[in-house]
């Protein structure tokens, strides 16, 4: 497994706490599966916070599912992205996954919210989206550090299927 890692501007120098989440790379008939939140507008790949007694594998599978409504088989870790912000580490683990089934969405109060729902995109199109992270000012931090952080993940995990033009 590849590790990463990438710095906020904001970084202090220390880690004072670690959010540990686990990612979902679905990709099927050249479209990869993303959650989007229609609130924020933002995309980002399935996934989310580990849970007590939970395996990183059982994370992705449990995370996919609730966001996406879809049972998901995943393959080893792939790769892993550490980032920095503030005194803050955000670790995020990605798995590769088939669809295997449906199931009922299970979102959070948040999520509802910001009216996430998944989509599937072309692969391309998802490359471009998140080679935005290159234009977010200082106010779109947070959705400039996940267009990098995804796009940094698309760019290992798919090689060879993104366009120069959208590498980070």
């Amino acid at each position: 497994m590849k590790t990463i890692d990438i710095y906020g501007d904001n970084f202090t120098g220390s880690v004072a706490g670690v959010r540990q989440a686990c990612r979902a790379a679905v990709l099927r008939d050249g479209r990869l599966l993303l959650s989007y939140a229609k609130e924020t507008d933002i995309y980002m790949l399935p996934g989310g916070g580990l849970e007590a007694g939970e395996t990183d594998a059982e994370c992705c599978v449990r995370e996919a599912a609730e966001e996406t409504g879809l049972v998901i088989e995943v393959q080893s870790c792939a790769l892993e992205i550490n980032e920095y912000y503030g005194d803050l580490r955000f670790t995020s683990r990605y798995f590769a996954g088939t669809v295997t089934g449906q199931c009922e969405m299970k979102l959070t109060v948040q999520e509802k919210e910001i009216g996430l729902t998944p989509v599937w995109l072309p692969l391309s199109e998802a490359a471009e989206i998140f080679s935005e992270h290159r234009s977010l000012t200082a106010e779109d931090e947070e959705k400039r550090g996940i267009y990098l952080r995804e796009l940094t993940a698309l760019l290992e995990l798919f090689p060879g299927m993104i366009q120069e033009g959208e590498k980070a």
